[in-house]
């Protein structure tokens, strides 16, 4: 009797098993390899990378400043008062602080800059997988990118269909 028992929950968990695996269609795609190679991301790291330049010939200017002040004031020290000399400190500290906080604010900028450039190109890939999907029928896609949630990755993989979708 416990044999026949085991051995109908076994066919039941087959019957189940089976009847879930015909009834949904499962693919994957590494979506970040598709963005990474979207025309249109070349271009924005081209916007990114001019933008990290002028902010790097701008704080390279001023850090041309501040090292050119801490110089001259370094050298002529002995001969100014001490009230110069403090002077002098404070305007060196306010400079450093100045070129500290640029650089944090370039920082900012530059990542924003780069999820606004990111963003519009994440929702069209995104879009264009669910076209290719619903157009083969398939249920779910799973995000194959690393750390992503990887279910099953015996799929099968819409990256080629989708860079079509696409157009490269």
């Amino acid at each position: 009797m416990k044999t026949f028992k085991k051995l109908t929950a076994v066919f039941l968990l087959l019957f189940v098993t089976v009847s879930v695996t015909a009834q949904s269609k499962i693919a994957h795609i590494d979506s970040q390899s598709l963005i990474s190679e979207m025309p249109e991301v070349k271009e924005a790291q081209a916007q990114l990378e001019k933008l990290q330049k002028t902010y790097a010939t701008e704080i390279d200017a001023s850090m041309k400043e501040y090292q050119t002040k801490l110089q001259t004031y370094s050298a002529d020290a002995q001969n100014q008062t001490d009230v110069t000399n403090q002077a002098r400190q404070k305007e060196l500290a306010g400079m450093e602080q100045n070129i500290q906080q640029y650089q944090q604010t370039a920082s900012q900028d530059i990542q924003k800059k780069q999820a606004d450039l990111l963003k519009p190109l994440i929702e069209k890939a995104r879009a264009a997988i669910q076209k290719v999907a619903r157009a083969q029928g398939y249920d779910y896609v799973i995000d194959g990118t690393q750390g992503g949630s990887l279910i099953l990755s015996d799929g099968k993989d819409l990256i080629e269909d989708v860079k079509k979708e696409l157009g490269f």
